[in-house]
């Protein structure tokens, strides 16, 4: 006999019976807008350089530079965010090639922006880790430390030294205590307040990191616990962006991503500005492991994580998958 009006009387899975009727509910959607592709160039290499460590990722070529931001383009992605990674030889304490405006990453920069003009968002790394002989994001002093104020002064000539070679924007992601101020009065002293500044503000000593320490040929010795945030802490997050907010940052960022999904939804909250979020290198890696390995679906599992990103408040996410999921979504 048929009970009519029996328990449940609500059935919220009336709204997942089909993937049109899943799409028209979805809260939560991707654009290939949102995405920012991260990349790597190499100086003095003829072809791209595989980077073992993240399969499908390699350290550009010049040309081939050129090439992926052509891509970029074609797949409606907003911007390129470029690290640059000099000769070993050209490496010393100061991170010379940071600041020469011949070093790679400024030479990448007029490249790229000759290939695709204002079509893409062409950003800039603003760090010494690349370029310093023993791989720390800043000046060290004569006690081997990091010198927070030493090495503000090489960050403000960096700044105008890749607004010069055509960087929209530029990413200060060394965490030193008032990047974000000196790098702003940096631009605008050269006249350069239309270069944005994306404010690396919440950025956490993470294990993630890995692979990219190959990507850029890192020379580190030791950690950078003294500048990198605790990832026990919720609070310091919160300090870091009130004060990067009050030194003229344009849009903020959360690095890493994923296991930070609540700072970075604690953050998109407490603004009203662009908030990005880094999806790292590690991040990357454990996919493409896990993928190849056969244990996950790669192609769900990237798009679950970067919707999870997403959901979570990032206007913007720099994704290695960035190019690829753009022309996904476009199809």
């Amino acid at each position: 006999m048929t009970t009519y009006g029996s328990f449940p009387g609500t059935r919220p899975r009336r709204l997942r019976t089909t993937p049109a009727m899943r799409r028209m509910v979805a809260e939560t959607r991707l654009h290939p807008a949102d995405l920012i592709l991260p990349a790597f160039v190499r100086e003095g290499v003829g072809e791209p350089v595989p980077i073992t460590s993240m399969p499908g990722v390699v350290q550009h070529t010049r040309d081939s530079l050129k090439k992926a931001a052509a891509d970029a383009v074609a797949a409606g992605i907003s911007g390129i965010m470029l690290f640059g990674v000099p000769e070993e030889s050209k490496k010393d304490a100061l991170g010379t090639p940071g600041t020469d405006p011949d070093g790679i990453l400024q030479v990448a920069l007029r490249d790229v922006r000759a290939e695709v003009g204002d079509d893409l968002l062409v950003m800039s790394d603003l760090c010494l880790d690349e370029t310093t002989d023993h791989g720390h994001c800043g000046v060290l002093d004569e006690r081997g430390r990091v010198d927070n104020d030493a090495t503000l002064e090489r960050y403000a000539e960096m700044a105008q030294v890749q607004a010069d070679a055509g960087a929209h924007v530029v990413g200060p992601s060394g965490m030193m205590d008032g990047q974000i101020g000196v790098v702003r009065d940096a631009l605008d002293q050269i006249g350069r307040e239309d270069v944005a500044v994306l404010a690396y503000t919440v950025k956490y000593a993470s294990a993630f990191y890995g692979p990219f320490r190959e990507a850029v040929a890192s020379s580190l010795q030791g950690d950078r616990r003294t500048y990198q945030q605790d990832p026990a802490n919720v609070r310091e997050s919160m300090r870091e962006l009130a004060l990067d907010l009050e030194e003229g940052a344009d849009m903020v960022m959360v690095k890493p991503a994923g296991p930070y999904l609540d700072i970075l939804a604690r953050v998109a909250d407490a603004v009203d500005v662009p908030v990005a979020a880094y999806q790292i290198s590690g991040e990357y890696a454990m996919i493409e492991a896990a993928a190849e390995k056969g244990w996950i679906d790669r192609d769900r599992a990237i798009l679950e994580t970067l919707t999870g990103i997403k959901r979570a408040g990032a206007r913007n996410v720099l994704t290695y998958w960035a190019t690829e999921v753009a022309q996904k979504l476009g199809r």
